[in-house]
């Protein structure tokens, strides 16, 4: 019985083009939503988001993570707001000195960096902090003398 020229057989262990098609497809949606997730955290790298002047925070620790891409303290200043402090990369922070075991929730802190531009924002880079007298330079290059 002849077979058509349009007709084709799968062989066992091949993939006929259909499913190549929706393996690329699905690995250029893949990398489309990449980019897309990953949009924000590139705008929130680098420091063009924080202002040039270095301040000093003083507070108390509320939480710790040292999570990639940024580990992050929430620290309580004084008058009760509540500050999201950037830390370095992982390997920066822990170049520093600073680790799971340096600091704890409820520990005095100061925080000298560069806060948002967003004054609405409560939100600081660390350049350097200070938990129970010791510092932990996280850019040190950065840290300027008065």
């Amino acid at each position: 019985m002849p077979t058509s020229p349009d007709t084709r057989t799968a062989t066992p262990g091949r993939s006929t083009s259909a499913p190549r098609i929706s393996r690329r497809l699905s690995t250029l949606l893949f990398a489309t939503g990449i980019l897309l997730a990953g949009n924000p955290a590139l705008a929130h790298h680098g420091w063009n988001w924080a202002v040039e002047e270095q301040s000093e925070l003083d507070g108390t620790i509320e939480a710790i993570s040292l999570a990639p891409p940024h580990p992050t303290l929430k620290v309580r200043a004084s008058d009760g707001v509540v500050w999201q402090i950037d830390l370095g990369n992982p390997r920066q922070t822990e170049r520093s000195g600073f680790h799971a075991q340096s600091a704890k929730v409820g520990d005095a802190i100061r925080i000298l960096g560069n806060r948002n531009k967003d004054e609405g924002k409560a939100h600081m880079k660390a350049v350097r902090i200070t938990v129970d007298g010791r510092h932990y330079d996280m850019y040190p290059e950065r840290i300027r003398s008065n």
